[in-house]
């Protein structure tokens, strides 16, 4: 028994003794490998990625130079193109009302009528001291002129009584036209102040009438851009409760004076409105064209990444056949909506990652795959 262990024992010390002679072997021939000259020379970046080496990929835009409009973007609301309130300019109990409420009225179409029985008595009594006071001119004209009885000044009088009778019906005749209220403008009979049989006097509201036919867009734009800001410059205006639709129109007037409170200056864009879809008193997104530049590259903000120094964006780069992503920085000029001009770091014809920008350092491995194509540039896994 004691002879099989002792056995046992020798042959694990051997079996240790061939594993730690490999070790050293081992160590010796990575030693070898690190500090001396092999065979096998690293990969280049020049001869482009290997198989094991990580691809991005991204989508790119060549850069192209174009015209630029710049926008102010502020908030606007919408107003009636007229919103007139119709007073009473005689006195009188509301006899009826000759319109209803909602209807459409045409300019000049009557919409109540005031009991008018004294005016009418008035008028008639007027008319009536007027031919007689015309009748006594004529005779002592005649008989002055023609057989020179009386006198000049009697004559005179006569004339100016006659005078003043038919101004004096011109006047009543007037005020009786008023006691029919009519529309001074077309638009929507919308509100209605007084009732049937109720006293109006002299002012007092009776009716409301609002044209929406055309419409008014106010808004307040920056004094900062009073000088570029002018009646005529173009203008675009959306509404969120009115999705897809654009609708395009002018500047009709500019403020000459600025807003102590909010520091802006009042403009008014005028719209045709079919339809009625704009209603008074809907908040309208305003953008308002305030520069037009030639010949400038643009690209999306979206581009434009935030650096230590500024801003940067990548572009693809060729390098011995593969693509590379380069960082550029660049200067930001004028914005709009989605677009930004660049003033400085980009040329015509640079190839810009517009999808997958952010996922890529300087120098990094991409492909290029744009949307609707079928082709694939650059380095392949």
């Amino acid at each position: 028994m004691e002879g099989v262990l002792a056995e046992s024992h020798a042959g694990v010390f051997r079996l240790a003794h061939t594993l730690v002679a490999a070790g050293v072997v081992l160590l010796a021939a990575s030693c070898s490998s690190a500090g001396g000259e092999t065979d096998a020379a690293p990969p280049s970046v020049n001869q482009g990625p290997d198989l094991n080496a990580r691809v991005i990929n991204v989508e790119v835009m060549p850069v192209a130079r174009q015209e630029f409009a710049g926008y102010i973007r502020v908030t606007g609301e919408v107003e009636a193109y007229n919103d007139v309130t119709v007073s009473a300019e005689e006195s009188g109990r509301i006899e009826r009302f000759l319109a209803t409420k909602g209807h459409r009225l045409r300019r000049g179409q009557p919409i109540a009528r005031l009991e008018a029985e004294l005016l009418a008595a008035q008028v008639a009594e007027a008319r009536a001291a007027a031919a007689l006071a015309r009748e006594e001119y004529d005779r002592q004209r005649q008989l002055w002129v023609e057989d020179s009885i009386g006198t000049e000044i009697a004559f005179t009088q006569k004339r100016y009584q006659s005078e003043i009778a038919a101004a004096r019906l011109a006047q009543l005749q007037a005020r009786l036209g008023h006691t029919v209220i009519r529309a001074p403008v077309s638009g929507i009979f919308d509100e209605k102040y007084l009732e049937t049989g109720e006293m109006a006097a002299p002012g007092t509201r009776v009716a409301r009438i609002v044209s929406t036919s055309r419409v008014k867009i106010a808004a307040g734009v920056p004094e900062r851009f009073a000088q570029s800001v002018q009646t005529g410059d173009s203008a675009r205006v959306t509404f969120d409760v009115l999705p897809g639709r654009t609708f395009n129109g002018r500047i009709d007037f500019a403020g000459s004076s600025v807003n102590t409170t909010n520091r802006t200056f009042p403009i008014e864009i005028v719209l045709e409105n079919p339809g009625g879809r704009m209603k008074p008193a809907m908040v309208a997104n305003v953008e308002v064209q305030h520069e037009r530049l030639e010949n400038v590259i643009v690209v999306p903000q979206q581009v434009a990444l935030r650096s230590a120094g500024g801003f940067k964006v990548f572009v693809a780069e060729e390098r011995d056949g593969s693509l590379v992503a380069k960082a550029r920085p660049v200067v930001l000029g004028s914005s709009s909506g989605n677009q930004v001009v660049i003033e400085e770091g980009l040329a015509e014809g640079d190839l810009v990652i517009t999808v997958g920008q952010q996922l890529v350092d300087d120098d990094s491995w991409i492909r290029v795959v744009n949307r609707g194509s079928d082709s694939v540039a650059g380095g392949s896994r």
